[in-house]
């Protein structure tokens, strides 16, 4: 007894089988997570370190280099870049993709405590778990109308900071415009020239006054007691009167001295909130967390928090990615519940029968909701792709119960009882329905084997439409045949209401037409079989052409409810300018009727640098994508003079280590500065000159204003001065000195010491420096060395330890990203010298890998298709055979892909993939019945093949449209983020309309030729079996 017949015959362990498989795949489907995409994020981790005053030189060689030596020896290491600004380093480690942040981060922390740094580092490095240039996925904006934006700034990192860093999945939270608060103790050089105090004898007396020792207890015969001093002075009023020195018998107190002001650490940083001062917390994501279920978390525990504020501060969610998130996963979801509205229509509108559609239907949720258990084992989520796989599946997974129930009709048409003929009909059709699944299945078996970004990618999308296909092969000759048998009618009555009948389907006013205008064209092709062959390689011709033709495209962005603006100004540029030219492009987004509000930072790295978060309305209130938003406000902000702005809506998919102000980035290396920066000026120079690209920018930043002090050290020697003396008296002046700190009982708080605001002005500003002596005297800085004025860098980039500059571009519209790879690469070859050598990171690397992975992939899923259908016809041709019609779906995907003006890119791949599928499935059902007729009605190939064309004409026809319904609301790019998945279903439904006109002409000619060669091959061999096998003449 076949498994089929075991199924027809014992129907209530079919039926609870089923809904067995159906309460899994319900309660798998509760249990799984949603997200955007799969979690395909590299392991990053980020290195920071600061030195406060160090110039970014200083940083590079005394801080970066050093932690980047030992960071070599970590394995798995994958790519490590450093950044170094003025007084701070930050280092970005990225991992293979196998490796586990965690164990990677025990590995950092190691390297960390080994490395030899500078002493007077005021804190050790620190590391997070996180891509220093990946985007937060949460913003809270916390502000006050009346407390000091200090006070803020505590509440801001002691309470909302902390608690939101405690989440499982947070991997950072970063305060923009942050003020933590710092008395300041401000200096006039005049005064204490006059009264003979230097820079060293006011920091000793702070250090002196500030002190936070333990002091042990009294423990006497009946209590012990703790002993408590009032050696720490916490505010700036309790500064004022540290004595420094005394002249003349009087004390000289701080007061006297300058001023000691309640201030903040980073007095060069601001953030705002639709034009208000604010402190911005970004939250970001650890690499592999899930971006709904960390913002679902936070949201949890803000009703906590904002009860524990004071009433005079406001708390306010300005941005979460979770919204658009949720938004596209919903509308997915529709999409899903729309194609299977749509292949059940197609089924209902050629069987006009409720009772068969509702049998051969059954295929749609029994495979699609199994799936959902499986999901839920294999931990996949509820992501775009996932969902996607499922949608593409619905117009497959009807297709085999379509051919099943049509066989089954077929044979009661011949007079067959239902039972009999379900018995006969879905065992005769057994072998090709497990020849399309398994040969349809087995597409994407390469998939889940690629490594890389894109097998990580692709891989929930591969198991997740392979698991379908193979529920619904399983569902088809188990359920749909026991179904067939009881509720299927025998009768003219029953003939006409399922509308399968042959003397019904084709005689209808619509088939009757096709398959006559099918027959004669058939006839055709087979009388003019070396025409339609030139035609076919014409085809195969026009392929390889339209794929040369075809603008190729990575990982598409989408709405994600906000973008970002860049902004750059002349280096140099001052803390108070940069705000203001911030503030006028800050305003001339805002104006925009789609923008929410924007959130511009200022003082992120170098001051001529600024950040200027976008935020936009509703997708429901607003008719614009983030990509035309960007295009009309492009020329507004371009005019603002002073400042360039560069916008770009970010990538679904994060990939980069280093932030650029455009979204490709091309990394230059050399040994030697003096070499490297020449060679990157002239690259960017020819970049800027072509047209295919735009917002041309670098992190070459080597034309900062600085004032260079040459130290006479022979006459600095001879008055009794050395250098370190100079540097520590330039330092504390200028540097922003941490002289003390402040141990409070929720945070530590930087004592800095420098000179008054408008004693920092000018190179002239030095003169009023005093250097104190060996011998106590205090020297005039003139005296001591002569300044000179010259222009130096504001940023010093490392890549792998040596120098780097790393170019960022934007492709300029109507241009493929493939097309500006091509021509970077063809500039760098022009411009640089074999001493700089240059490569692509970040999405236009991935993008690079991605273009021979999925040619590989493609071929890989050919010969593994060709295996498999070898291995079930035990044929070497008939593989060939089924395969001959792809060159026409790829044909017909790249026409379409081309006519609406869409790339090729990583979506329409897996549409072609989906391809290879599906055309070989009308191939099969064809010479599966040309083979029997020949072997059980001794036809010829020709009329056999005739035969089986015209005869599967109506099933090809019914699986091809149900799978052009459930396809097409993906190539209408219905829904938020539809425009972004479109390309895979216009490769799609073009590849089917295209493949479908000439599959069915085309495999036919190719059998017979096969056919024919195969049969003078096999009677070639039996002549010379024959041969041998004579035997010899006896000799005479």
């Amino acid at each position: 007894m076949s498994p089929t017949e075991l199924f027809i015959r014992r129907p209530v362990a079919t039926t609870l089988i089923s809904l067995g498989m159906l309460l899994f795949g319900v309660i798998g489907y509760l249990q799984l997570p949603t997200s955007d995409l799969p979690s395909v994020d590299y392991p990053t981790i980020t290195v920071s370190a600061g030195l406060p005053g160090a110039s970014p030189e200083t940083m590079a060689t005394a801080v970066a280099m050093p932690l980047e030596r030992e960071f070599t020896d970590i394995s798995g290491l994958a790519s490590m870049s450093s950044t170094s600004t003025m007084g701070s380093t930050s280092v970005t480690l990225q991992f293979d993709l196998s490796r586990n942040i965690d164990a990677a981060a025990q590995d950092v922390q190691a390297a960390m405590s080994k490395a030899v740094l500078p002493s007077n580092m005021p804190s050790p490095p620190t590391y997070s778990k996180t891509n220093a240039s990946a985007q937060p996925v949460f913003y809270l904006g916390i502000s006050s109308q009346t407390l000091p934006l200090y006070t803020v700034n505590d509440y801001a990192q002691t309470l909302v900071a902390r608690r939101i860093s405690m989440i499982n999945g947070v991997g950072q939270v970063l305060l923009y415009g942050e003020q933590k608060y710092s008395p300041r103790v401000q200096l006039n050089p005049q005064i204490m020239a006059s009264l003979g105090i230097g820079m060293d004898q006011v920091a000793n007396a702070i250090t002196q006054e500030n002190v936070d020792l333990p002091l042990g207890n009294l423990d006497g015969p009946y209590k012990s007691l703790t002993l408590q001093a009032s050696g720490q002075l916490m505010t700036a009023r309790e500064y004022r009167p540290v004595i420094v020195s005394y002249q003349n018998g009087k004390p000289v107190r701080l007061d006297d001295l300058g001023q000691v002001i309640d201030s903040v650490q980073l007095n060069k940083s601001a953030a705002w909130w639709k034009g208000q001062r604010t402190i911005l917390l970004a939250v970001k994501r650890q690499p592999g967390s899930n971006t709904i279920e960390v913002v679902d978390q936070i949201r949890a525990i803000l009703p906590t928090i904002e009860h524990q504020l004071p009433g005079s501060i406001s708390l306010s969610v300005l941005y979460d990615q979770s919204t658009s998130i949720r938004e596209s996963v919903t509308d997915v979801k529709f999409t899903l519940l729309l194609a299977i509205a749509l292949v059940i229509l197609v089924v209902f509108l050629f069987l006009k029968n409720v009772s068969a559609t509702i049998i051969t239907s059954l295929a749609v949720p029994m495979s699609l909701v199994t799936t959902f258990s499986v999901m839920w084992a294999l931990d996949f989520s509820l992501d775009n792709l996932s969902l996607m796989a499922l949608t593409l599946s619905v117009g497959f997974v009807v297709d085999d119960a379509i051919v099943v129930l049509e066989n089954i009709v077929r044979h009661m048409e011949m007079g067959k009882k239902p039972f009999r003929a379900a018995l006969d009909g879905a065992q005769e059709i057994g072998f090709t329905i497990i020849s399309m699944t398994l040969s349809l299945a087995v597409v994407f078996l390469p998939v889940v084997f690629m490594a890389g970004m894109i097998g990580r990618l692709l891989k929930e999308f591969a198991i997740t439409i392979t698991m379908a296909i193979l529920v619904s092969g399983f569902v088809s000759l188990s359920l749909t045949p026991m179904l067939a048998a009881r509720f299927l009618r025998q009768g003219k009555d029953a003939a006409h209401g399922q509308g399968v009948a042959r003397a019904e389907s084709e005689g209808g006013f619509i088939f009757r037409p096709l398959v006559k205008g099918y027959e004669f064209l058939l006839h055709w092709v087979l009388k003019h079989r070396l025409t339609t062959i030139l035609v076919a390689l014409a085809l195969l011709a026009g392929t390889v052409h339209l794929y040369l033709l075809t603008p190729k495209g990575f990982i598409p962005s989408e709405d994600q409810g906000m973008f970002i603006a860049y902004t750059m100004a002349d280096e140099g540029i001052s803390f108070d300018s940069m705000s203001q030219h911030m503030q006028e492009v800050s305003q001339i987004i805002a104006t925009d009727p789609a923008v929410e509000g924007t959130m511009p930072v200022v003082g992120m790295g170098t001051m001529n640098s600024g950040i200027v978060f976008v935020l936009l309305k509703p997708s429901h209130e607003r008719d614009v994508s983030p990509e035309q938003i960007i295009a009309r406000l492009w020329p507004k902000v371009a005019v603002v003079p002073g400042i360039m702005t560069f916008m770009q809506n970010p990538p679904a998919i994060q990939v980069d280590t280093t932030s650029g102000k455009a979204a490709y980035q091309y990394t230059l290396v050399g040994t030697q500065s003096e070499e490297l920066y020449p060679a990157a000026g002239k690259f960017i120079a020819a970049l800027r000159g072509l047209p295919q690209v735009r917002d041309v920018s670098s992190d070459m930043m080597i034309s900062t204003p600085q004032v260079k002090l040459l130290i006479d050290r022979d006459k600095a020697s001879t008055l009794g001065v050395n250098a370190q003396a100079i540097e520590t008296a330039l330092y504390s002046s200028f540097g922003g000195r941490q002289v003390t700190t402040i141990n409070a009982s929720a945070d530590q708080y930087r004592v800095i010491m420098e000179l008054l605001p408008s004693f920092q002005n000018r190179p002239e500003d030095l003169e009023w420096l005093y250097v104190r002596s060996d011998g106590g005297d205090m020297v005039p800085l003139p005296v001591l060395a002569q300044t000179k004025l010259q222009l130096g860098p504001s940023q010093v980039n490392h890549y792998g330890q040596l120098p780097s500059v790393t170019v960022s571009f934007n492709t300029a519209p109507g241009v493929s990203l493939g097309d500006a790879t091509d021509l970077v690469t063809k500039v760098a070859d022009q411009t640089l010298p074999p001493t700089v050598s240059g490569r692509f990171q970040g999405t236009a690397q991935e993008f690079q890998k991605s273009i021979t992975s999925l040619m590989l992939l493609i071929l890989m899923a050919l010969g593994v298709i060709y295996l498999i259908l070898g291995i079930l016809y035990e044929s070497f041709i008939h593989p060939v055979t089924i395969l001959a019609g792809l060159p026409s779906a790829a044909f017909g995907a790249l026409l379409t892909l081309i006519v609406f003006g869409q790339e090729l890119n990583l979506y329409g791949f897996v549409g072609v993939i989906m391809l290879i599928g599906i055309v070989k499935k009308n191939a099969i059902m064809m010479i599966d019945f040309a083979l029997e007729a020949e072997r059980s009605q001794g036809l010829s190939p020709r009329d056999a093949i005739f035969q089986g064309g015209v005869s599967r004409f109506r099933p090809i026809m019914m699986t091809t449209v149900a799978a052009f319904a459930g396809i097409l609301p993906i190539a209408m790019g219905i829904g938020a983020g539809g425009g972004s998945r479109q390309p895979l279903g216009l490769a799609v439904c073009g590849g089917l309309v295209v493949s479908q006109l000439i599959t069915l002409l085309i495999t036919p000619v190719i059998y017979t030729y096969f056919d024919e060669w195969s049969h003078r091959f096999g009677r070639k061999h039996r002549e010379a079996d024959d041969d041998e096998a004579q035997p010899a003449p006896a000799a005479g």
